[in-house]
């Protein structure tokens, strides 16, 4: 048995804890912010701070973006964390220093220009007519519904939009970037890093961002995912494996990814993920068969770690209720807060937890956003794993629960693509 210490500002790794406490670890969570801080109630510890246990963890585990200042300061001290560092937080938060460390190692990059100026924006677009995709920098860039992809080619919306970011986004926006878009197939490249190297296989996986089917409504972050672990990727070699050295160099421990448009003419890098996915730790726990606990502790020592995978596909489908994707309190407490699952069947195949609380032997709903379960299915084909993840989808049952009913299915196509240009 190893004690792991989660530190977090919203419980995102919940389900990344459920699975190390079903192994048979000791694991505690510390999380910074109040609306999540039931999160997890009931599947494992959750304490009120948790600095007087550094010592007392094997692990540590930061689970999202800006941490890794404190994460850097603990393996200073001899502590063994799984977690970012300055250099990975820069790559994210600060879309042109990412896209100019790609650029650096011999990665083509999409040209894109960088404002702090709404008025500078407005002009340049003006002046050079073209469809952009529209993307804000900095701790802004988590709220989704702010990413615009223009469809003009003359810029007209994109002209719109910054006048309505200008009037009334202008005090949180604070920096953002104009990318030139470029149209082709949408795949993100993944691997775990031990400090030293990357761990093979790698994860080769396709986001759902939009709400509804189809990819209309508004972006959440992630709806679903679907993936495949393999040892052989051209994206990966073209992109996040020239990073090797500099991610060396920053001694950086966890998983990172890289999201690209390719297409025929080349491969496109569009942002960094140097950090746990959501939902897609949940996916990749379905497709893992090595024991997490083993594998999270060696790669934070820097040992030579062991990543076995299934063969096939991976989907995962999020299941949500109201006010998910905003923030809406009363919302939340007239539709969800304290809202019961039940599941039809006893067997929880595929079941991962969101935030969700255990109270009196029954699962609740957890947090404040609704976002409630990812639930997952594998396949030796994907039409297999589609049908096995909506099989598991129907066991659960929650008033008012929504999801996509699309997730894998335009894997038919996007594949054919990927194969035609050598990708895959």
């Amino acid at each position: 048995m190893m004690k792991f210490l989660f530190v977090t500002e919203e419980s995102l790794s919940a389900d990344l804890a459920w699975q190390l406490k079903k192994e048979g670890h000791d694991v505690k969570m510390y999380c910074h912010g109040q609306g999540e801080k039931d999160v997890g109630l009931g599947f494992f510890d959750k304490v009120e701070e948790w600095d007087s246990l550094k010592d007392w963890a094997d692990v540590i585990v930061f689970d999202d973006v800006g941490t890794g200042a404190k994460a850097e300061m603990l393996r200073g001290e001899g502590k063994f964390v799984v977690g970012g560092n300055p250099y990975t937080d820069k790559l994210e938060l600060d879309r042109e220093f990412g896209q100019s460390e790609l650029n650096s190692v011999g990665v083509d990059v999409l040209p894109s220009w960088n404002f702090t100026s709404f008025d500078e924006a407005i002009e340049f677009v003006g002046g050079n007519p073209d469809r952009y995709v529209l993307k804000p920098s900095g701790k802004a860039q988590s709220e989704k519904e702010l990413l615009f992809i223009g469809q003009e080619p003359d810029g007209k919306d994109i002209l719109q939009v910054l006048e309505h970011y200008k009037a009334t986004w202008s005090k949180k926006i604070k920096e953002f970037q104009l990318q030139k878009y470029a149209e082709g197939v949408e795949v993100a490249v993944g691997a775990f890093f031990n400090g030293k190297d990357f761990v093979m296989p790698v994860c080769v996986n396709f986001e759902h961002k939009r709400l509804f089917p189809g990819e209309l409504g508004p972006s959440t972050g992630e709806m679903g995912n679907f993936c495949y672990w393999t040892k052989d990727s051209p994206v990966f070699e073209r992109t996040l494996g020239k990073t090797r050295e500099k991610l060396a160099a920053s001694k950086f421990v966890g998983y990172i990814d890289i999201n690209c448009i390719v297409n025929g003419k080349g491969i496109w890098p569009l942002e960094w993920t140097p950090r746990f996915g959501y939902p897609m730790i949940s996916i990749q726990m379905e497709g893992i068969t090595s024991e997490w606990g083993q594998f999270l502790y060696d790669i934070a020592r820097g040992n030579e770690a062991q990543l076995k995978a299934k063969k096939g596909y991976q989907v995962g489908v999020v299941v949500a209720i109201p006010p998910w994707p905003f923030e809406d309190e009363k919302a939340f407490k007239k539709y969800s807060e304290g809202a019961t699952i039940l599941f039809r069947r006893q067997a929880l195949d595929g079941v991962h937890i969101g935030e969700v609380k255990q109270e009196g032997g029954d699962w609740r709903i957890a947090g404040n956003s609704g976002y409630a379960l990812i639930i997952t299915g594998s396949g030796a084909t994907m039409a297999d794993a589609i049908d096995r993840a909506y099989q598991n989808v129907k066991n659960v049952m929650i008033p008012n629960m929504f999801y996509r009913s699309d997730i894998g299915k335009r894997w038919a196509r996007e594949s054919d693509l990927l194969i035609s240009w050598g990708y895959i």
